[in-house]
């Protein structure tokens, strides 16, 4: 009477084997890999940076940074090679926006730059997408077409973050010089001056940046603020 129950034991064993052959690598781990390929290769791109004898930008900001830049080229977002970091952590009395050009991994420039004057006084902290609100927004931008305005030569700016900068252009947040992004107005007042929510420049050598980063380069704003950080698509 064995063989009525063969058919019975063949299907247990085949069962068994079958769930023993099932991948058991969860999917966690698998972006946990992912991540860790990536952060190795950021980490081998900013070791070899061209410095040109200017400060580097934080790895972290770096890292975040190349992951958006690399996310919106593979979409044609951008089509420069050309990369702006603005790093909003650092006091507003350093340099602290980066020009790097990643076709040669060179730093091109590391300026001052301000924030919005209801963002903060010496460090930023508080980011609005709101109009009139005066205040910075962080993320990733393209940048757009040159005109002249009330503060002279400047740079539109297209916020790339649904809700956290997309109202960029609305409320004309933009790249341009002023005068009281200098070391004088430092040395004066204790800290930089602040814009109305733009990334302002030095006026001596705001005409030179735009004319590098015009026309669909990547800028990105970068604070590890809890509401830009659970809110963004763009980075992890």
């Amino acid at each position: 009477m064995i063989y009525k129950f063969l058919p019975v034991l063949m299907f247990f064993f085949s069962s068994f084997s079958v769930n023993e052959a099932k991948p058991t690598e969860p999917k966690k781990l698998i972006a946990s890999n992912t991540e860790s390929t990536f952060e190795m290769k950021a980490e081998k791109i900013y070791s070899n940076l061209h410095s040109n004898n200017l400060a580097l930008p934080k790895m972290e900001s770096f890292q975040k940074a190349l992951q958006g830049f690399y996310a919106l080229k593979a979409k044609g977002t951008i089509k420069k090679d050309i990369l702006t970091i603005v790093d909003f952590t650092l006091s507003s009395n350093t340099k602290r926006l980066w020009i790097i050009d990643m076709a040669t991994n060179t730093v091109l420039y590391n300026s001052l730059v301000a924030h919005g004057r209801n963002t903060g006084e010496e460090f930023a902290k508080d980011f609005s997408n709101v109009g009139s609100s005066f205040k910075s927004s962080l993320g990733f931008y393209a940048t757009g077409e040159v005109y002249q305005g009330k503060h002279g030569l400047s740079l539109r700016l297209d916020g790339l973050e649904k809700g956290i900068n997309d109202n960029a252009r609305s409320r004309a947040v933009v790249v341009h010089g002023a005068d009281y992004v200098a070391e004088d107005f430092i040395k004066a007042h204790g800290r930089l001056g602040r814009s109305q929510g733009c990334p302002a420049l030095p006026v001596g050598i705001t005409k030179e940046i735009i004319n590098v980063i015009k026309d669909k380069s990547c800028l990105f704003i970068y604070h590890p603020s809890t509401n830009y950080t659970t809110a963004t698509k763009l980075i992890s």
